[in-house]
């Protein structure tokens, strides 16, 4: 079969449990590699703060570094998340990487923290309400439309002479979507963690859809989280590493991501079972012909034009394997 939309990826940049972090780093490249080769569109790493399992905190360096690996696969943010940063700064640093891969580079953009309160306060980061402050400014650096009187009007963006890349607003709700259609971006819809259903907060972004130059129509991107082996018990199995972290995660105990011996050894409290059972709807995982079958229904339902998968497996070679998996019984064409 081949599938109707296209294919991406999304890396946390895990640090599987007796991993050092430079192999893990090495991990980010191998993955960008193997994705480009398999034929996925792009590749998206999201901004994590105080995750001692995920090492994406500055998306921006994995993004360059896995451009600079790569060839044709499109890199980029999913997302960095604005109230974190000064405007200024990611219009430098977004501009650099587009200047430096030209065509290759998405600025995909968030307002969660990418952490809890205490990550936030040592970020100096702002309130969710300060959003559409930060955004506007982010825009007039790269538009330069400040008026004339505002003070950062004399404050050039450098480099000069290039633009930000296409911009994407990441989110789970019709207002996210709506304002992402309003401004002319591409959306991706964040359902590996919501439960709300993309197909309402997708047309809500149609039909507020105004054209601009990166995005002269609607683009969507539906973001799932999947779990690909060649049988269902062995992917099943795989899962647990997903499962009981994300559990402990929630209940206080942060660590490195388990492998699946392990937590299959782990006694679950009340608290963690009912984290897992509220939890485990959103996380696809199974065979490959099952797989391709439940992510083209979910696509389909919700009328998307692209699907990212994110997949979390202790095993650096089966999370590439599972990827691999997916591209072809997806039908996704390989690169030379």
């Amino acid at each position: 079969m081949s599938a109707p939309f296209a294919l991406s990826l999304q890396d946390l940049a895990p640090i599987a449990e007796g991993t050092s972090t430079p192999q893990a780093m090495a991990e980010t490249v191998k993955l960008a590699q193997a994705a480009d080769g398999l034929g996925y569109t792009r590749l998206w790493y999201a901004e994590h703060h105080g995750m001692p399992s995920i090492a994406s905190s500055v998306p921006e360096i994995l993004i360059g570094s896995a451009a600079a690996a790569t060839r044709n696969i499109r890199v980029g943010s999913g997302g960095v998340m604005l109230l974190n940063h000064a405007p200024l700064r990611i219009a430098e640093a977004y501009r650099t990487l587009e200047a430096l891969h030209p065509g290759r580079i998405d600025l995909g953009l968030g307002r969660a923290p990418g952490g809890d309160g205490y990550a936030m306060r040592a970020l100096r980061s702002g309130g969710g309400e300060e959003f559409s402050a930060y955004l506007a400014e982010l825009m007039a650096f790269d538009e330069e439309s400040f008026p004339a009187d505002h003070p950062f009007s004399r404050v050039p963006v450098s480099p000069g002479g290039i633009g930000l890349p296409p911009k994407w607003l990441l989110g789970s709700s019709g207002a996210s979507a709506a304002a992402a259609g309003q401004l002319g971006f591409g959306y991706a819809f964040a359902a590996h963690f919501s439960h709300s259903p993309a197909a309402p907060a997708f047309e809500a972004y149609r039909q507020a859809f105004q054209p601009s130059p990166d995005f002269p129509e609607p683009r969507t991107i539906l973001c799932l989280s999947v779990i690909c082996a060649p049988t269902e018990e062995e992917a099943k199995y795989l899962g647990l590493s997903q499962a009981v972290n994300w559990a402990r995660f929630v209940t206080g105990e942060q660590r490195q991501l388990t492998a699946p011996e392990k937590a299959a050894q782990h006694v679950l409290t009340p608290q963690q079972q009912q984290v897992i059972d509220h939890q485990s709807s959103l996380w696809l995982v199974g065979d490959p012909t099952r797989m391709a079958e439940i992510i083209s229904d979910k696509a389909r339902e919700a009328a998307a034009d692209e699907v990212m998968i994110t997949t979390t497996i202790h095993s650096y070679d089966l999370r590439r394997r599972s990827y691999a998996l997916l591209a072809e019984a997806l039908g996704i064409a390989p690169r030379a």
